[in-house]
C-alpha cells in the first residue's frame, strides 16, 4: 500500500492506503475524499477530478501527458503549476507521503 493525503476544500486532511495501480481518483472517492466529482468515471474527460500535488513525494510523480495537459486547460478552479488529474496520477512506491489539495471547485 501507498500512503498518501487528501486535503479537501475545506481543509480537512484524510490519509488514506492506496494499492498499487489504483489512481488517486479512485482513492479518493472509495475513502469519501470530498470535492472530487470524477464525473467521467477516470478517463480523462471531464476534469473534475482536479487536484495539486504537493509535499516532496510530487517530484516523482510522472509528468501529465498530453491528452491530461488538454483537460486541465478546461478546469474551473485555478490553474496552477501544480495542477493534476487525479485520475492520471497511480499510486506507486515512489510516490509515498504525496500531499493532494482538492482544488476549491470541479464544475
Amino acid at each position: 500500500m501507498v500512503q498518501v493525503t487528501f486535503i479537501d476544500p475545506a481543509g480537512h486532511e484524510t490519509n488514506v492506503d492506496v494499492r498499487p495501480g489504483w489512481s488517486m481518483m479512485q482513492a479518493a472517492t472509495a475513502n469519501g475524499v470530498k470535492g472530487i466529482e470524477a464525473e467521467c468515471g477516470g478517463s480523462c474527460a471531464c476534469a473534475t477530478c482536479h487536484c495539486y500535488v504537493e509535499g516532496p513525494a510530487a517530484s516523482a510523480v510522472p509528468a501529465a501527458q498530453d491528452m491530461e495537459l488538454a483537460m486541465l486547460d478546461m478546469v474551473v478552479a485555478e490553474h496552477k503549476p501544480n495542477s493534476r488529474l487525479s485520475c492520471q496520477i497511480k499510486a506507486a512506491p515512489e510516490i509515498e507521503g504525496l500531499i493532494l489539495r482538492v482544488a476549491e471547485v470541479q464544475s
